[in-house]
């Protein structure tokens, strides 16, 4: 009997249950989203190391450091000169060394330079870099280059085009240089940041025309693979807090999760608003349901007077309050999928990290079912109001 009332109900009060139901799948939708991205972006960007356990570069900011030679978002500190770069290579406990240099762009697309060496290394464990069909590696000394998945679609290249490269990390048109380089290859997408950078050989970088030739030797930054994670502190030891000329930005992740916890109250922050929607949403479903009680008191009086038990009709209130909820919910996972592809793309756009938003999240089962109780608890107070119709004053005709 309930669920048939449930559904009557519903059917005759079609437009505000849709309209209630749109609103607590917007900020279902919004919630997912806020906690899926926030989850997933400190996961993925904290395991992202493009197969290196740390940086070596000039003194100073160890997040700048990783930022610019893992993510290719910030400027370089400084040049490591070529003395010490071949000094800490020779070093017992470095198993790789891979030197890159940043100064050039494409239309805003960075241009790092570095050696074929790079492109050996396993970005992701298991996980090698591969070219698209026909695409082969840069050779050392050539002015030939290869593009990252993501910049290649956007900029239209393909293997066996030209381009220019413009001095400086930002785009200015009179900034060009002479140099030509010719495209060789295009990166399978790899789902890092690597998918967003031109790559050219070391010396087109140290040596590009406009450059100044007492640093052509010089690098920005040298990513480091170790022997053993214990070295690592050994070095650390050595480099930052006993020496004064270069940093060691190790270990990586770390690094890159201590940015998320300095700016966490951005997630704090969203997810606030989020619930605050989410509470407004499923008040809704209360002025909803309440004020359509006016005109349902006869119904329920008459339910009463046929032998409808006062605890059937509270039932079916609260049980109309969480189909709104279950339906809005429902709803929200697809406005969830919106969101999170406009977001993702955004994500990938400013930094090359795919993420992942329809994988698995615990949210997935409690963010419905929190909205569900929300909207629950919503409906107790018409609840109550449909308890204490009085049968015989509604029923009694009026003179």
């Amino acid at each position: 009997m309930i669920w048939n009332l449930i559904y009557r109900s519903l059917r005759q009060h079609a437009l505000s249950t849709l309209v209630t139901a749109g609103s607590i799948a917007l900020a279902a939708g919004l919630l997912l989203t806020v906690w899926v991205v926030k989850t997933q972006s400190q996961a993925v960007f904290s395991s992202t190391t493009s197969g290196f356990d740390a940086v070596l570069g000039a003194r100073g900011s160890k997040l700048q450091l990783v930022l610019n030679a893992i993510f290719h978002l910030e400027a370089s500190p400084g040049n490591l000169p070529a003395a010490d770069v071949a000094a800490i290579s020779r070093h017992p406990a470095i198993k790789a060394a891979i030197p890159i240099a940043v100064g050039d762009n494409f239309q805003g697309w960075r241009i790092v330079g570095t050696t074929p060496a790079y492109f050996d290394v396993e970005y992701l464990p298991g996980r090698k870099y591969a070219f698209a069909s026909g695409g082969k590696l840069f050779a050392d000394g050539t002015r030939e280059a290869v593009v990252g998945a993501y910049a290649a679609k956007q900029l239209g290249w393909k293997t066996g085009d030209t381009f220019q490269p413009y001095h400086g990390l930002a785009f200015d048109p009179q900034a060009q240089h002479e140099e030509v380089y010719t495209v060789v290859g295009v990166l399978a997408p790899t789902g890092t940041p690597a998918d967003r950078v031109i790559w050219i050989p070391l010396a087109g970088v140290q040596t590009m025309g406009g450059h100044d030739p007492r640093a052509a030797a010089d690098v920005s930054a040298v990513l480091i693979q170790l022997r053993a994670p214990t070295a690592g502190l050994m070095l650390d030891m050595m480099l930052n807090k006993q020496g004064n000329k270069m940093t060691f930005a190790y270990p990586i992740g770390a690094i890159v999760a201590d940015l998320f916890n300095k700016i966490s109250w951005v997630d704090k922050v969203l997810t606030l608003l989020a619930w605050l929607v989410a509470l407004v949403a499923s008040a809704s479903v209360l002025v909803s349901i309440y004020n359509s009680m006016s005109a349902r008191q006869r119904d329920i009086a008459i339910l009463r007077a046929l032998g409808a038990r006062r605890r059937t009709v509270f039932g079916a209130i609260v049980g109309e309050a969480a189909v709104i909820g279950l339906l809005g919910s429902v709803t929200g996972l697809a406005v969830f999928v919106g969101f999170a592809a406009v977001v993702t793309g955004i994500i990938q756009a400013q930094t090359g990290v795919v993420l992942e938003p329809l994988k698995w999240n615990p949210v997935f089962w409690w963010g419905p079912l929190t909205f569900v109780g929300l909207c629950m608890l919503g409906g107790l107070v018409p609840a109550v109001k449909a308890y204490r119709v009085p049968v015989a004053e509604t029923i009694a005709p009026v003179s």
